[in-house]
Formats: structure tokens, C-alpha cells, sequence
């Protein structure tokens, strides 16, 4: 037996269905009660017929009710309560005219008169409507909450894009100056082999930084290749003055992590470690397990600092707070960031973030799919779907996406 998949779309995902699906059960359900309580009462069959006749009077009336609400919600509150009174009085006089009406054709021996009837069936036109009128503007306010609410969201998801945007492509122009004005002079000293070189792992480097979606993520194998290009052209400018180390705990190669997230700290290591010292300095990438956590050590074996350490700085044109930030708009506060340096101890970056791959999270996407299914599938076909979906077949779970990681030589 096949199942098919039901897709819930919100009620009120399209509005035009939703009113005519609430104006017509509405009026269908006081249609049944009014006449389910007069036959109750002892009231007979004849007492259906004004029953109808005033159900589809307030059908047709609550219709250009909401006609001219639809044309006063957006007005000023003075106008639109005010119009709204003054609107609901004239719909309820309509509705009792009608109503006393009717009862006098079918009653012509009624001892009331015509007054008597239109003032009793005006108070309780005047309720029914009145509460149909609080019911449409609560739920359009509450539709133009979520529409608000809905353009809050778009609006602050394209401020926090925008800004990863920002944050993601602020590469160091001092960098690519350099980089070029080395390519430069060793054309101009026609050492066209090492120019070339250099020119193609540029390349390949900016390639890489462009490759991803801002607000992506990659695997640590993919941003330690990124790093070994980027050293690869700055070790043609520093040769052996640059000595990078990467130790990389294999349990961790397919981690997720913001891209370029750490070559704005290694190269503020290059600045401040390498550049300064006629010796050069070591820089070690670290990256290990602990704790459920990604833990990553960019250091150097550079002069360090004393005193605070500032958040900012010309290193890369955004400095650390750039890192912090970019942490903030992944994690929030599940990732830790620290500082650590010392005159003559170098400098050291530490990062923790939580260890996810996207393995974990594809798994995890489609075990909650498939856990919503079995509850649509539970609730169309009762409790015992399972025995029906092993005689049929077992449900298709969306197919996991597979992922080629490079293999990185540290």
C-alpha cells in the first residue's frame, strides 16, 4: 500500500481561502445550533425556516461588513472604531428589520408588534454581529502581526547576511599589495618561473576565499588547504624566515567551521611575529577533540605583547573583533574566544567552538523529517502504519548529500 505524502500548509497561508472557510463554518454552526435548539425546545419544522432565512441574511451581511472593514483597518483608530460603530448599528438595524420581518409573514397572529419584534431580534443581531466584527479585526491584527514579525525576520536575516558579507570579504590589501608587488619585481628581474608561481597560487587562494557562500561553512581539511595556499604565497616573500607547523587531530578534518576564519589570524601572526624579526618565527596550527568541542590554537613564536590586547587592529583591516564577531553570528555564546600573550612568549589565539560535521547535521535534518512523516502518516492512517509501511515498503528518507574531502598533507 503506498503512502502519500500530505504537506500541511498553514491556514492562513492564503488568506482568500481562510475568510470564506471561516464565514462559511461560522454560519454553518450557528445554522445548527439555532436549529438544534429550537427543535430541542419543542419548536417545529416550521421554525427552521426564519432560522435559514436569518442565516443567510447575517451570511450576506457580514460579507460587505467585511468589504467596508477591509477599507477602514488601515485608517486611523479614531475612524476606524468610530466608523465601525457607526457601520455594525446600521448592519444590526438591517439584519432585526429583516429578521421581524419574516417572523410577522410566517406568525400573522403574533400578538407583538412590529417594534417589539425589531427591538428583541436587534439586541441579539447586534451581539452576533458585534462578535463577528471583534473576531475579523482579531485576526487581521494578528496577520499583521505575523507579517510584521515575518519582515522582521527577512529583514534582520539579510542585516546578519549582509554583515557576514561584510566581515567575509574584508581581505587585507595589504596582502594582495604585496603579493603583487612581488610578482612585479620578479618580473621586472625576469625570474618569470617564480612570478608565475606566485601568480597562480594567488589565484587559486582568491579562488578559494570566493568559492563559498558568505554565510557558509566548511570542513577544517578545506580551510587548512586554504591556509597551506595562502603560506605557500607568502613563503615565497619570507622563505625560510616562515615557518608554519599544522597538527591536526584526524578525528577533526571533517569539523565545520566559518570559512576563512583563520587566515586573518595567521596572517596577523605573519605581521606581527614573522615581518619583525630578522630570525622569522614559527606558526602553529593547532586542532584537537575535547569535550564535545572543536578546540583550534593559532600561536607564534613572535615578540608578543604587554599589557591589554586590543579586539582591533590593521592586521587584516578588521583585526580580531572581526573573528569574535563572525563567532557571535555562528555560535552566539556556544564558542569560546580567547587572547594570550606575553613579552618575549609570543602570541596565541584560542577558539572552541561545537564539533558538528555535516554528516551529523544531515542525519539529524533527515531523522527529523522522517519523524514528521510518521506523525502525518500516524494521524491519516492511525497507529498501526508501521505494519503498513513494512508490507509496502519501507518510507524513503531524503537521500544525504555526500561530500568529497580533499586530503590535506600537515
Amino acid at each position: 500500500m503506498a503512502v502519500i505524502e500530505i504537506r500541511p500548509q498553514p491556514f492562513f497561508g492564503n488568506k482568500n481561502r481562510a475568510f470564506w472557510n471561516l464565514q462559511s463554518a461560522g454560519w454553518a454552526g450557528a445554522l445548527i445550533l439555532r436549529g438544534l435548539s429550537g427543535v430541542a425546545n419543542g419548536q417545529p419544522l416550521s421554525f427552521l425556516v426564519p432560522v435559514i432565512i436569518s442565516t443567510i441574511t447575517g451570511y450576506s451581511i457580514t460579507l460587505l461588513l467585511s468589504v467596508i472593514y477591509k477599507s477602514l483597518i488601515h485608517r486611523k483608530p479614531i475612524v476606524t472604531w468610530g466608523s465601525t460603530i457607526a457601520v455594525l448599528i446600521g448592519a444590526a438595524a438591517l439584519f432585526a428589520f429583516i429578521d421581524a420581518w419574516v417572523f410577522l409573514i410566517q406568525n400573522p397572529g403574533t400578538e407583538s408588534g412590529f417594534g417589539t419584534l425589531f427591538l428583541g431580534a436587534f439586541f441579539l443581531d447586534f451581539t452576533m454581529l458585534a462578535a463577528w466584527s471583534a473576531l475579523y479585526y482579531a485576526i487581521n491584527f494578528f496577520l499583521r502581526v505575523e507579517e510584521q514579525n515575518d519582515q522582521l525576520l527577512r529583514l534582520e536575516t539579510q542585516a546578519t547576511r549582509a554583515q557576514l558579507a561584510m566581515l567575509r570579504y574584508q581581505l587585507n590589501p595589504h596582502f594582495l599589495f604585496n603579493t603583487l608587488n612581488s610578482i612585479s619585481t620578479l618580473v621586472l628581474l625576469r625570474q618569470t618561473e617564480p612570478a608565475n608561481a606566485m601568480l597562480s597560487r594567488l589565484s587559486s587562494f582568491l579562488r578559494h576565499t570566493l568559492v563559498n557562500e558568505v554565510h557558509s561553512r566548511v570542513t577544517l581539511a578545506q580551510e587548512v588547504e586554504t591556509l597551506h595556499l595562502y603560506l605557500d604565497i607568502e613563503k615565497m616573500r619570507f622563505e625560510e624566515r616562515l615557518r608554519p607547523h599544522f597538527d591536526i587531530d584526524p578525528a577533526v578534518r571533517d569539523a565545520l567551521l566559518p570559512s576563512l576564519l583563520l587566515q586573518p589570524l595567521v596572517e596577523n601572526a605573519i605581521k606581527y611575529a614573522v615581518t619583525p624579526m630578522e630570525q622569522g618565527a614559527d606558526i602553529s596550527v593547532t586542532a584537537t577533540l575535547e569535550s564535545g568541542k572543536l578546540h583550534i590554537i593559532v600561536s607564534d613564536t613572535g615578540p608578543g605583547k604587554n599589557g591589554p590586547i586590543p579586539k582591533s587592529g590593521d592586521s587584516t583591516g578588521v583585526g580580531l573583533g572581526n573573528i569574535q564577531e563572525r563567532l557571535n553570528q555562528a555560535y552566539g555564546k556556544d564558542h569560546e574566544f580567547e587572547v594570550q600573550s606575553s613579552p618575549g612568549s609570543g602570541f596565541s589565539v584560542i577558539i572552541a567552538i561545537p564539533f558538528e560535521t555535516r554528516e551529523q547535521i544531515e542525519r539529524k535534518a533527515a531523522e527529523e523529517a522522517s519523524s514528521e512523516k510518521q506523525i502525518r502518516t500516524e494521524a491519516i492512517f492511525g497507529e498501526h502504519t508501521s505494519e503498513v509501511d513494512h508490507e509496502a515498503g519501507s518510507v524513503a528518507t531524503p537521500a544525504l548529500a555526500t561530500v568529497q574531502h580533499k586530503e590535506v598533507n600537515s
